[in-house]
């Protein structure tokens, strides 16, 4: 283990039981508000029609190297808050977890997604919760119309 977090995890033990928990409490707070500050500025920047078909790739017009190490980055981020989002996800720990791992999983880059992403954003808690938020900033709602057509509706009826 590197001396820095020996000597902290030392130091840590050596405080009074209400510096402690007072630290704890910080760590809290800092944790919840910031997962929900960064949670909501993103869902609010995404585009209505981020879950349809239709939606062009992240930097598509870019030259190649500012799009792939734009790529790359994105997929980094994604996965950590993808971590983050399962350990937000645990009980006694405070702040928005299945959003944050939706959002992980949007910047990731892996066969399948799309039906992922559709598969999370249409359980109608995480669809609702999100279309409320983007109505308080005066964004438009997330649209599913690709994703909630019957397949019948495309094809001819029999006997036509």
């Amino acid at each position: 283990m590197p001396d820095w977090l020996t000597n902290l995890i030392e130091a840590l033990r050596e405080m009074p039981l209400w510096h402690q928990l007072l630290l704890g409490f910080g760590l809290f707070l800092v944790m919840f508000l910031g997962s929900i500050a960064a949670v909501t500025c993103i869902l609010v920047k995404l585009p209505a029609t981020y879950f349809q078909d239709h939606h062009p790739p992240a930097f598509a017009e870019h030259h190649p190297v500012i799009r792939w190490t734009a790529l790359v980055l994105k997929n980094l981020l994604g996965l950590v808050l993808i971590v983050i989002g399962t350990l937000l996800s645990l009980p006694g720990v405070p702040g928005q977890g299945f959003i944050t791992i939706l959002i992980g999983v949007m910047l990731l880059n892996f066969p399948g997604k799309r039906a992922l992403e559709r598969k999370i954003i249409l359980r109608p808690a995480i669809h609702q919760t999100i279309n409320k938020l983007r109505a308080r900033f005066g964004k438009p709602p997330l649209l599913l119309e690709d994703d909630l057509k019957p397949e019948s509706a495309t094809m001819p009826a029999k006997g036509e």
